[in-house]
């Protein structure tokens, strides 16, 4: 079966001007804004922002749902990149993020199992790990489907996510899930 590039035109133009993370944690939703130091009961119902304008900004809340087995985290910021947030989330489970500012083509990548990262990339850095056996017909095809590389957040971090997840970031996917939103303390690191 031929593998697609996936669309992520929704995200260009002016969300590309707006920083965010997407992080994919194989646990609960509340157990996963426990371990974020949050408090479930503090969290409000509501829908993914149509647009970047009304996203909340750094500091602000977040937005968590459950997409089967797994626990999509929305971030207006980078805690997705925060090492010790990822590291403590991913304890016991897996934990896959993607973060980006393509106006600065800002881009990160990682792939941790409980604790340990397995794949890191950050563009920001010029930083890329040896890529894993388990990731390697994944890569094959990021490679025939962008022979030119572009930025992750232009399609292939989506494939990676699919592949490390089983779920397909679509626009209808996130804009049709009722997320959770509300405030976790800053990480005093990043």
């Amino acid at each position: 079966m031929t593998t697609l590039p996936p669309d992520v035109s929704w995200l260009r133009g002016e969300y590309t001007e707006e920083c965010y993370s997407f992080i994919y944690v194989r646990a609960t939703p509340e157990q996963v804004v426990a371990h974020l130091g949050g408090r479930w009961e503090d969290f409000t119902p509501g829908p993914f922002p149509d647009d970047p304008d009304h996203y909340p900004g750094p500091g602000e809340a977040l937005g968590v749902t459950a997409i089967g087995d797994w626990t999509f985290v929305f971030d207006p910021d980078w805690l997705g990149t925060c090492e010790d947030v990822i590291t403590r989330l991913s304890q016991g489970t897996r934990l896959v993020s993607q973060a980006a500012l393509g106006i600065k083509c800002m881009d990160y990548f990682y792939w941790y199992e409980d604790g340990e990262i397995r794949f890191c990339f950050e563009a920001d850095d010029g930083y890329v790990m040896e890529t894993p056996a388990e990731l390697a017909h994944t890569m094959a095809e990021i490679d025939r489907l962008y022979p030119s590389l572009p930025q992750l957040y232009d399609g292939p971090a989506f494939l990676l996510v699919e592949r490390l997840t089983g779920i397909r970031t679509t626009e209808r996917l996130l804009k049709g899930s009722t997320f959770m939103w509300g405030v976790v303390p800053q990480p005093t690191t990043s």
